[in-house]
């Protein structure tokens, strides 16, 4: 229904699905519209209202919006109030379950991450500490395994790179990406790094994007898309929480399987991790993505063995697969596909059982079969054909040393190489992934029933679609083909082996003519008269089409149960449309006289193979009486009848006259003896229809008990089993509870040595920190199991180079590239050792090596230990300096010159009594000063040159210059500068002798 201005009208009120098989698949079909996921941090806001005004003044966008912006998770936002100043869209702070719509927006609250499943936004506790949080990472991946190609994501402005990995599955997907233009951002870190991807199909400003995007999105989708009803939710939020987390790590959607099943799992998981509330668990499952793995692995199922249910193996082998085989020409190849193998033993039992057959064919075949499962671990063991001993229970012995061999000493059965190789083991969700095509055989044993109804119509019609033609579907005990009985023939109903029944389009034939153009553009056969423009026609054709238009009686082409699949001429005076539900069932819609004949023919047939005719019929039709001749046969071509197709046709004879009336009083009596045998014929032949309807009806009642009867022995077998399975299950129960006490006990015991663990591990890590010593724990191939943050400083090591080699990381060691070598050394000698090497920063190290002993004295590798000894270094050098200085000082103590030690600073460290003499500061008083303080001010220059040179370990030749004495006078001096250098040839320091050039004051010094 649309409103005047032609656009549609949303329902008033909920709309209440139809309940039907197919409603899910429909209302999902209803709901396609994209989910445009917008992300921003610092300054989205200003985005965010460019973005918004200029979207299209209607509402109706078809397009839903999610916004997801780092907020604070302390402070109440704002950001839904702002948005509604500039969109007339209905704007909305998420809560958790609601449905996504169309033409809405809706925005992340404060302190929550954010998943879509199923069309629903669910909220959870943030995981991650604050400051590491990724939220809009988080929807983005979600949203692209949620829509697939329907995602479209947005990155505006913000810092760091959140938003990118997300982008990136989205794109994965199939979906759109668009990123704002850095140039107009306040903050561009965001969408650099979306940029940075190389996946982003639009990049522009906020105030271009909206007519991009709405652009594509009519483009993309081909229509204008319009809100629709949400469906009712079929799982609460807690259940759809956790498959969302699965979905996200693990890659699998178990929404469409069997929610009771996926309950016991969880309920099983939260028991294992004593965990009491289900949202606990939930928040559990978002800090241990080990938890989620685990999870998954308990949704697989597993439970396999070769030749389960050996009597089903039999009959295939007895009555199934040789008629199978038999049609197979020389040198073809047979493909068989077993989905759901898990560990391999269900296709390796295949394998053997077509290879024995093929032994014992006389043609020479091929055989290939595809195992496939979402276990990636069990394809792997599947891959390696290795089994235990304890398989031998299932196979016979003939088959175990015909087809297997054992390890020596009772070891493990390996599958051999002439069946392995026939077999290949690959990932496949069978729900989701491409199927192989072109099969002979498909076997599904014990999967469909974890699966929903909607999921098990699905893979149904998709093992319809891989088979050929007359191909064998094997499934579990418990599962059958459903309502897909049109599309497979049940051969064993207790063993549910079924065939590939063939669904047929109208074949081109002679039926097909009576809706062909007069003059179809054929090139055989000679051009007709008048129709040259028209192009050349075939005459044969065209002879055939007239005379079948002018003399070919209605018929109808109809399968084994009635149902119309072609009608060929007119056939409203012989089938009118049954009243109640529509359908194309011909014994419904058969007219009063044709009904019960009709119904017999048609089963006849079915079961004989050859042709009913009756004549002189007597059906009513619009009020007259029709003379009718009824045919019903095989469809002519062979090979439809063995799909079980049959012509129905009809011809009228002429108009039945009515009955004669009595006759009159004194008419002649022959004509009345000819109207009572008239009517005499009429009554038998009526008998004789009606008795030929009932013992066809008996025929189906006695099978339809015989089915019964069939069906109440497997109900009274099934129902001995679930007693004794029920027997069984009490004493297990008894046993269980036996069990818990003691794993209660356990428990306790385990959980105090836990405790003291932990007590001693924080013991450890406090003391390794506190000590400063870097320290590095290696294993025998020198592969790093733990490490001290200390030794960060030595080598630069993160929490992902535990279990890499030591040997591919680098150092900060200058002169020493024997770490390896001296390791390797003491691995194989025990002897550990020692050396003293520098960092690049200038820091000393002791690296000792030694090797890593347990308690019962086994070497598990070896531990490197770092030891800062720079302070030592460094004492060790001002001891060497003070050693020498002492020794200069003895030396130039009694010398009548004027001797200074210096830094390259000009701070003064030795002063000798001659220096005292000359300049009239004492030794206390010179050595807080700097030689700068005896410097006029005019040779300060000369002296800072005198000083580089030295420092570069050039000599300086004696020169003449000035120094101030302590009342201020300047001395001209003779002075000679020396540069003290250290054992690894760096200089240090600046020795000076100083001579006067005044002869008078130098005889004085002499007194």
């Amino acid at each position: 229904m649309k409103s005047k201005d032609g656009r549609a009208k949303k329902p008033k009120g909920p709309v209440t699905p139809v309940a039907s098989p197919s409603n899910d698949i429909a209302l999902e079909d209803r709901r396609v519209f994209p989910i445009v996921g917008i992300g921003a941090s610092a300054g989205g806001l200003a985005a965010f209202e460019a973005f918004f005004s200029n979207l299209p003044a209607d509402s109706e966008t078809g397009m839903a919006f999610v916004l997801v912006q780092h907020l604070a998770p302390d402070h109440k936002s704002m950001l839904c109030d702002l948005v509604k100043r500039y969109t007339r869209m209905q704007v909305m702070e998420v809560t958790d379950g609601i449905t996504v719509e169309p033409s809405h927006a809706y925005i992340i609250p404060p302190n929550r991450d954010m998943t879509l499943l199923d069309g629903r936004l669910y909220l959870n506790e943030p995981a991650a500490p604050r400051g590491l949080r990724l939220p809009i990472d988080f929807f983005f991946k979600s949203l692209a395994r949620d829509q697939r190609d329907r995602a479209i994501c947005v990155v505006l402005s913000g810092t760091g790179s959140d938003g990118a990995l997300g982008l990136k599955a989205i794109k994965g997907e199939g979906g759109m990406a668009m990123a704002q233009d850095p140039a107009t951002t306040e903050y561009d870190g965001m969408p650099r790094n979306a940029i940075g991807t190389g996946l982003v199909d639009y990049v522009l400003p906020p105030a271009d994007m909206p007519a991009q995007l709405t652009a594509y999105v009519e483009h993309a989708f081909g229509r204008k898309l319009l809100p629709v009803s949400p469906p009712t939710p079929r799982v609460d939020n807690a259940l759809n929480k956790i498959l969302a987390l699965i979905r996200i790590q693990v890659g699998h959607d178990f929404s469409q399987y069997k929610h009771n099943t996926i309950g016991r799992r969880v309920e099983r998981r939260m028991a294992v991790n004593q965990i009491g509330q289900i949202e606990e668990y939930i928040l559990f499952l978002r800090q241990n993505p080990a938890e989620v793995n685990a999870l998954f692995k308990d949704l697989l199922i597993g439970v396999t063995n070769f030749f389960r249910d050996s009597e089903a193996f039999d009959t295939l082998q007895r009555d199934v697969l040789p008629r199978l085989l038999a049609k197979k020409k020389q040198e073809a190849t047979i493909r068989v596909w077993a989905p759901g193998c898990s560990t391999g033993e269900e296709a390796y039992s295949l394998a053997i059982l077509f290879q024995e057959l093929l032994d014992n064919s006389p043609k020479a075949l091929k055989l290939q079969i595809f195992a496939t499962d979402i276990d990636g671990p069990a394809i792997e063991q599947a891959r390696a054909g290795r089994y235990p001993p304890s398989v031998a229970a299932d196979i016979t012995p003939e088959r175990l040393n015909r087809f297997f061999t054992q390890d020596q000493d009772g070891g493990p059965y390996h599958i051999q190489k002439r069946i392995r190789d026939v077999l290949v083991f690959s990932e496949q969700d069978v729900g989701q992934d491409p199927p192989f095509s072109r099969l002979d055989f498909v076997s599904c044993r014990n999967l469909l029933i974890y699966m929903g109804a909607g999921l098990q119509k699905k893979v149904i019609s998709l093992f319809h679609y891989a088979l050929n033609p007359g191909g064998i579907l094997f499934l579990g005990g418990s599962e059958s083909v459903g309502d897909a009985g049109d599309l497979f023939i049940t051969l064993d109903r207790k063993r549910k082996i079924f065939q590939r029944r063939d669904t047929h389009s109208p074949r081109p034939g002679l039926a097909d003519f009576s809706h062909a153009p007069l003059f179809p553009g054929l090139t055989l056969g000679k051009p007709v008269r008048g129709a040259e423009k028209e192009g050349r026609v075939n005459v044969k054709d065209l002879t055939e089409k007239t005379l079948l238009q002018q003399y070919a009686p209605a018929a109808a082409l109809v399968n084994d149960r009635g149902e119309i699949l072609y009608i060929h001429g007119r056939t409203g005076q012989y089938l009118e449309p049954a009243e109640g539900e529509a359908g194309l069932n011909i014994l419904n819609m058969a007219r009063e006289g044709l009904r019960t004949e009709l119904t017999i023919a048609l089963r006849h047939v079915a079961v004989r193979k050859e042709p009913v005719r009756y004549s002189g019929l007597r059906v009513k039709a619009n009020g007259d009486t029709l003379t009718v001749d009824l045919m019903v046969q095989p469809a002519a071509d062979g090979s439809l009848a063995s799909s079980g197709l049959f012509v129905v046709t009809f011809q009228s004879v002429a108009r039945a006259e009515p009955l004669p009336s009595p006759p009159q009083a004194g008419g002649p009596s022959g004509d009345t003896g000819q109207v009572h045998d008239e009517r005499i014929v009429a009554l038998e032949r009526d008998l004789r229809a009606k008795d030929e309807y009932l013992q066809t009806t008996i025929e189906e009642l006695e099978t339809s008990n015989e089915e019964l009867k069939s069906t109440n022995e497997e109900l009274q077998s099934a129902n001995e089993e679930l007693q004794s399975t029920n027997e069984e299950l009490e004493t297990s129960k008894e046993e269980l509870q036996s069990v818990n006490e003691e794993l209660a006990t356990v428990n306790a015991e385990l959980q105090n040595k836990v405790d003291q663990l932990v007590r001693a591990n924080n013991d450890m890590n406090n003391l390794l920190a506190g000590t400063g010593v870097g320290t590095i724990f290696l294993d025998h191939q020198s592969r790093i199991q733990r490490f001290t943050p200390a030794v960060t400083q030595v080598i630069h090591l993160i929490q992902s180079d535990i279990g890499r080699p030591v040997s591919h990381l680098a150092s900060n060691l200058t002169g020493y590239d024997r770490l390896m070598d001296d390791t390797q050394n003491v691995l194989n000698d025990l002897i550990p050792r020692e050396h003293e090497a520098q960092s690049k920063s200038g820091a000393w190290y002791l690296t000792r090596i030694r090797p890593y002993r347990t308690l019962e004295n086994v070497i598990e590798g070896a531990v490197i230990t770092f030891v800062d000894i720079t302070e030592q270094k460094k004492a060790q050098e001002s001891l060497k300096e003070s050693e020498y200085l002492n020794r200069l000082a003895t030396v130039v103590q009694d010398s009548s010159d004027a001797v200074m030690l210096l830094n390259f600073e000009g701070r003064i460290l030795a002063w000798n009594p001659g220096a005292q003499r000359f300049y009239g500061w004492t030794e206390t008083e010179a050595l807080a000063m700097t030689i700068w303080d005896m410097i006029p001010e005019s040779r300060r220059d000369e002296v800072w040159d005198i000083h580089r040179r030295l420092g570069l370990k050039e000599k300086v030749e004696p020169f003449r210059t000035q120094r101030l004495t302590k009342n201020g006078q300047a001395l001209d001096i003779w002075l000679t500068a020396t540069a003290l250098v250290k054992e690894d040839g760096r200089p240090y320091a600046i020795a000076t002798t100083e001579k006067r050039t005044d002869p008078l004051m130098a005889g004085r010094n002499q007194e």
